[in-house]
């Protein structure tokens, strides 16, 4: 059985470089795009090597609207067609929503990386820093069931509870 302790112990170890803290001369876009269901390409081939994309996504920032990939000594613009992560799958372990993406990262459902559902916009969390992930349909519904099953409709609005914090998934236009 997964203990909670071992998936916060394995989502800490997850390896990103302190992009953040890098404000390099930006040397111009390249042909690289994120399209809307996670795929990288780059001059309109996918790039297959699920290293290379990770290792791409490492080094991933975004400011204002714009997405670069940066080092300590340079920044190049990206295209981003909707985010660049995309949640995929989704389990309850204790009390907290552990969430997988395209890329096999993990992170936790909570008030660090919380859910925004601003209809008619596609529900997004917050992967890193100011980087989003998508909520792909699929497990927006498990969600969406689970709330239902576990009195998470009240008044109207229905609930997601995840390590403590309360996520809202739906709002019924009440007349």
């Amino acid at each position: 059985m997964i203990e909670l302790t071992d998936i916060y112990r394995h989502i800490d170890n997850q390896t990103v470089a302190p992009v953040e803290l890098w404000d390099p001369d930006f040397c111009g876009d390249i042909d690289l795009e994120i399209r809307r269901d996670g795929r990288w390409y780059y001059q309109g081939s996918l790039i297959a090597r699920e290293r290379m994309v990770k290792l791409f996504a490492s080094v991933l920032k975004k400011e204002d609207e714009r997405y670069f990939l940066v080092t300590p000594v340079e920044k190049v613009g990206i295209r981003v067609a909707a985010t660049p992560f995309v949640v995929v799958s989704a389990q309850l372990i204790g009390d907290t929503w552990i969430v997988t993406n395209n890329l096999g990262d993990q992170a936790c459902l909570d008030r660090d990386h919380p859910l925004k559902v601003d209809y008619p916009a596609e529900p997004e969390m917050l992967w890193r820093a100011n980087l989003s992930a998508r909520i792909s349909p699929s497990v927006m519904y498990q969600w969406q069931i689970h709330a239902l099953d576990h009195q998470g409709l009240r008044l109207g609005v229905l609930w997601l509870d995840s390590a403590g914090t309360e996520f809202m998934l739906d709002r019924s236009e009440l007349t």
